[in-house]
């Protein structure tokens, strides 16, 4: 896999939105927060854009995508949110762009459709992490260290869990792989589609908001069915937030939903503090991790 270099300050960087529209009041925050980061904003059409629950048409965020990774000027690639259409454009990517412009690429949650195709197409390592439509919001020290340990360095070594979340193991053992994965919906919703996540080998990583355990069940179940859990190395999950029951008394647990359908001779671990949280960690999928489910350790290898 190929790593991107590291961004530094003053690099210039690209704020695109390839799924849902950003708010026009937040839009001077978010660029004030990639300028208190020390990168140099560079605002793309998209951010501006408005089609119903996305943030302009199909082709304009496509095509904001590709010039950036395109622009020799541009050293990083920022979504400024997720919410929904990264699915959409994947057929107007130019992965070939991409391919022969190797660049830092961030963002999370609906981003995952972009994080699986750029890695398994283009053989480049992404950045699960919060993105810049929070950075101006972000106080917790551990959110802010981690966002910074992935943009500006290549580092190798331990994964720190947020100290206020304790890490578990639902099964355990070892197991060492490329990491893949994010989002449950999107990684579901790759199935039977040219852009189906590769888990053969590697450690598939899962977080998830706003669905309901039976949702969550549906989806694991699909994934299961699918031989994703048979082919990968080791599973981590990470935040499953506002994942609720409506009708408690008549709803399995998340932990059962985890329990009955995933497998016991991988190893798994949960409680990864990352996902839809304050606290995000920051995650580089594509890049090799080592885990060990009975010590409850993670490792980015070198």
């Amino acid at each position: 896999m190929m790593r991107p270099d590291p961004l530094r300050p003053g690099d210039k960087v690209a704020l695109l939105a390839p799924s849902g529209p950003v708010s026009f009041e937040r839009l001077p925050a978010i660029v004030q927060g990639i300028r208190d980061m020390g990168l140099e904003p560079v605002v793309y059409e998209s951010l501006y854009g408005r089609h119903g629950y996305l943030a302009g048409s199909d082709e304009l965020r496509a095509a904001d995508l590709n010039r950036a990774f395109q622009d020799p000027e541009i050293r990083g690639v920022l979504c400024v949110r997720g919410g929904y259409g990264a699915q959409r454009i994947l057929p107007l990517i130019d992965f070939e762009i991409i391919r022969r412009n190797p660049k830092f690429f961030l963002g999370y949650s609906d981003i995952t459709a972009l994080h699986i195709a750029i890695g398994q197409i283009c053989g480049l390592v992404t950045f699960h992490a919060p993105m810049p439509g929070t950075w101006f919001e972000l106080k917790d020290e551990y959110a802010i260290g981690e966002l910074k340990r992935v943009l500006f360095t290549d580092a190798a070594g331990p994964l720190r869990n947020h100290p206020a979340q304790s890490l578990s193991h639902l099964r355990g053992g070892h197991a060492r792989g490329l990491l893949t994965g994010g989002n449950l919906s999107l990684v579901a919703s790759s199935l039977g589609t040219p852009w189906e996540i590769d888990t053969r080998g590697r450690i598939l990583f899962l977080e998830e908001v706003g669905e309901e355990p039976y949702r969550v069940d549906g989806m694991m179940a699909h994934l299961r069915n699918a031989g994703k859990f048979k082919d990968c190395a080791g599973i981590l999950l990470g935040a499953f937030t506002k994942a609720e029951a409506g009708e408690p008394e008549r709803s399995l647990s998340l932990d059962q939903v985890f329990d009955e359908l995933l497998p016991m001779d991988k190893p798994c671990i949960r409680n990864l503090s990352c996902g839809h949280v304050d606290y995000s960690l920051s995650l580089p999928m594509g890049r090799e991790v080592a885990m060990d489910a009975d010590a409850l350790s993670l490792e980015i290898m070198k």
